[in-house]
């Protein structure tokens, strides 16, 4: 135990002697919260704009009117038909509604017409009016309609609907669908520094092998199954604390609400570490120098991250590519966060965790196996 506790030391003391390694181990993982603030952070509500050209100047149109301005988000311009080209094509208006001369009577007899939108922004803004518009104008082309071209009978039904006196309250929900991709955004950077960081404390292994420490090592009574233990630990270490800084400067400075409780999320990522540690320690094995493990260690992080969605919904992705992402531990790992927050409990997500469980074990048995079998020192002369 005590050359298990010097050989952390030992390890830690050089690694982080060095300030890029402070750096590239401790900072490094937080870029990926500026890039989720980046991509999720605008809180920004943005307004419609909406100019009305008015041709038919009467009580029913002058309410539909009305009826838009009292829309949230939506700010009303009322300009002249010579205008609208020059407003639309400008910007300074995102859609114009235009109510011919006819609309009232249109409504009246219970078919409405006379009235068109104008825009270049497509059905993205043309469908947000016409959701609540066309609604409004169907509910008093409906009186119209029972009032069967009678002018007194819809006047009285259309007075009565304007003075109706109800009340409406409405609650604010909060939206935590920001927040979850924020959260899924850091997490999915964080997994790939995990499996960088890794790596490069595995090489360790494979750099002193080269300059014939480790020999030297194995010389006193420090055997090859200790030595790989102490780098397992100081990888576990660092791993933590990567993952415990990411949180906890998400949670307390820039609030970014993980939705999930705080041990939930230390406790997932705690078995994706032991996931890291096997897949460089996987690398180290197969490799015969650091350059190898490096240039190794590469090929399967990069595609892997990408191909699990550590960078974007795996949902965007075409079906046969989303198919070979279920092989994946980061895919897994980005799975079972996703249920937590969806309300599901840790117990419950057995399954996930007993295939990150089993990811970890099937690595760590090859790598064993590998280390076993090649005790080769020619290699490293």
């Amino acid at each position: 135990m005590k050359d298990i506790i010097w050989l952390v030391q030992n390890t830690l003391s050089m690694t982080f002697k060095q300030k890029k390694n402070i750096i590239m181990y401790l900072l490094m993982p937080l870029i990926g919260i500026f890039i989720s603030l980046i991509a999720y952070g605008s809180d920004q509500k943005m307004s419609l704009h909406v100019g009305v050209v008015n041709h038919d100047k009467s009580q029913i149109t002058a309410d539909t009117i009305k009826f838009l301005e009292d829309l949230d988000n939506v700010k009303i311009t009322k300009i002249e038909e010579s205008n609208v080209q020059e407003k639309i094509t400008s910007g300074s208006l995102d859609t114009v509604i235009t109510f011919d001369q006819g609309y009232s009577e249109s409504v009246l007899h219970g078919e409405p017409n006379h009235i068109q939108l104008t825009s270049i922004k497509g059905a993205e803004i043309t469908g947000f009016i016409k959701s609540y518009l066309y609604q409004y104008i169907d509910n008093i082309s409906t009186f119209g309609k029972v009032a069967n071209g009678n002018q007194q009978t819809f006047d009285s039904m259309y007075k009565n609907f304007q003075k109706t006196n109800y009340k409406l309250i409405t609650k604010s929900l909060a939206d935590t669908s920001k927040n979850n991709e924020m959260t899924h955004q850091t997490i999915g950077f964080l997994i790939m520094i995990m499996l960088l960081s890794a790596g490069n404390m595995s090489e360790i292994i494979l750099s002193e092998k080269e300059n014939r420490t480790y020999f030297r090592l194995l010389s006193t009574p420090i055997n090859a199954r200790t030595y790989i233990l102490s780098n397992m630990i100081v990888n576990m270490i660092v791993m933590i604390v990567q993952v415990l800084i990411t949180l906890t400067v998400m949670t307390t400075i820039f609030h970014i609400d993980l939705n999930i409780p705080f041990w939930e999320a230390l406790a997932v990522m705690f078995l994706f570490a032991l996931i890291a540690i096997g897949i460089s320690l996987l690398t180290t094995s197969f490799a015969n120098n650091r350059s190898a493990a490096g240039a190794l260690q590469n090929l399967i992080v990069m595609p892997t991250v990408m191909l699990s969605g550590c960078f974007w919904p795996v949902e965007v992705m075409p079906s046969s590519i989303q198919k070979v992402a279920n092989f994946l531990p980061q895919r897994w790992t980005l799975d079972t966060l996703t249920k937590l927050q969806n309300g599901n409990t840790l117990g419950s997500l057995y399954l996930n965790i007993m295939i990150l469980l089993a990811f970890a074990a099937a690595f760590f048995l090859i790598a064993i196996y590998k280390f076993s079998r090649n005790q080769d020192t020619r290699n490293f002369v």
